[in-house]
């Protein structure tokens, strides 16, 4: 009975792949505020060739979530994380394709509560695969959630371990944060082999703290000086500023988000002090934050998987969507969220998905073509991308030169 109804599926799927060809699909678009019904394709839009081979016949439109903060202080990540994905379903929509894509992003504000009751509404939405949450702390308890709903996710930007511990559906797009910090630390040995180091980290922040932890188990040799701050310190620095001044650091290393480095990047500059800084991918974006005076990050050197001033096409297309959009530069987490969608675009064709097929059934098919040895991922953050069975990808880091207002290569 069963392979009956699913040959039955298929009949009816060619039937819609026919009907597509005639007249092109009609996208509804969710209620989510980064919705952009109508939107048409550019050149250089089409989707990477990995070389992932197609088991079966995908079709139909999938109904994809997104979570995240779209409002509040954390709200450049969320919009831009949505944004992107946005970009993303728009393209594939606009190929006429037998897959396509509904989306509804939600916001999150930043908070795990606040986060659970967008995923529920997305679940009874009919969400079948979640693009989020964007940042670590809602995404630790939306993952939990969705493993016991059987519910694939591939968050963005949230990089905690704590994220896709004990869950086998979670799987990141970004470095995790232990390898953030070793990569760091690689970067800092290669090219500041004589650095006396000081560490600012965010003590109550899965994600600071994280990447502190594997960053100083490589460097802690050559650490002078740690300073911690929290959530509700991250006002004044002038105390950890001075003391890493007063070790002679000439390295300072900030594993944190850009809104706290900008505080820390005017207090070393009101004290005569210009260590080389150097930030992880959640700085990028510092260059846009309001009232902050970018003269002030020249010369911070950023690792990130991602710049807007690269020169390859379809980097020069999202970048232009983008701004039409928002009106800036896309940041990493644009480029996260949109190669987010694309990489399960690609997935979905790989396993041979139907839009009619259950969460759970889309979710192991998922889960199985992600960590498969044969599915690699060419997008905006990264070529030939990779997941292992625990959700972390492989992919190459870089490091950007913050020079003139713009990342450049060091």
């Amino acid at each position: 009975m069963k392979k009956s109804i699913r040959f039955l599926a298929l009949a009816l799927a060619l039937v819609m792949m026919l009907a597509l060809c005639a007249c092109g699909p009609k996208t509804e678009q969710g209620p989510g505020p980064v919705s952009n019904p109508g939107a048409e394709s550019q050149p250089g839009t089409e989707p990477s060739q990995s070389g992932n081979e197609p088991s079966g016949e995908a079709s139909g439109t999938f109904k994809l979530g997104g979570i995240g903060p779209m409002t509040g202080g954390a709200a450049q990540y969320g919009m831009a994380a949505m944004t992107g994905a946005q970009i993303a379903v728009d393209e594939i929509n606009a190929l006429g394709g037998p897959v396509q894509f509904e989306f509804n992003a939600q916001d999150d504000v930043n908070v795990a509560d606040t986060a659970v009751n967008a995923y529920n509404i997305l679940k009874d939405w009919g969400m079948q695969v979640l693009v989020g949450a964007v940042t670590t702390t809602p995404c630790i308890s939306v993952s939990q959630e969705a493993y016991n709903d059987r519910i694939f996710c591939l968050t963005p930007s949230a990089s905690s371990t704590d994220v896709t511990a004990g869950k086998d559906n979670m799987y990141q797009m970004c470095f995790t944060d232990p390898n953030q910090g070793l990569s760091g630390a690689e970067y800092v040995k290669a090219n500041f082999p004589d650095a006396k180091i000081a560490v600012i980290y965010k003590n109550d922040d899965a994600y600071s703290q994280g990447i502190r932890d594997a960053f100083y188990g490589e460097m802690k040799d050559s650490i002078v000086y740690e300073g911690t701050f929290t959530e509700d310190t991250q006002t004044n620095f002038s105390v950890q500023v001075t003391a890493a001044k007063d070790a002679g650091a000439d390295v300072v290393y900030l594993p944190m988000y850009y809104q706290p480095a900008t505080v820390i990047l005017n207090q070393a500059k009101a004290i005569g002090y210009a260590p080389t800084f150097i930030g992880v991918d959640g700085m990028d974006g510092i260059l846009d934050q309001e009232n902050f005076d970018a003269s002030l990050a020249e010369g911070v050197l950023v690792m990130s998987p991602f710049a807007a001033s690269s020169t390859d096409d379809r980097t020069v297309n999202f970048v232009a969507k983008y701004q039409e959009k928002l009106g800036q530069l896309p940041n990493q987490f644009a480029a996260d969220g949109y190669d987010c969608v694309y990489a399960i675009y690609e997935a979905i064709q790989a396993a041979g998905l139907t839009a009619d097929m259950s969460t759970a059934d889309i979710c192991e098919a998922l889960i199985a073509t992600f960590s498969s040895d044969s599915f690699t991922f060419t997008g905006l953050t990264g070529a030939d991308q990779t997941w292992s069975a625990n959700g972390e990808v492989t992919k190459v880091p870089m490091a950007f030169l913050i020079k003139d207002g713009v990342y450049t290569t060091p």
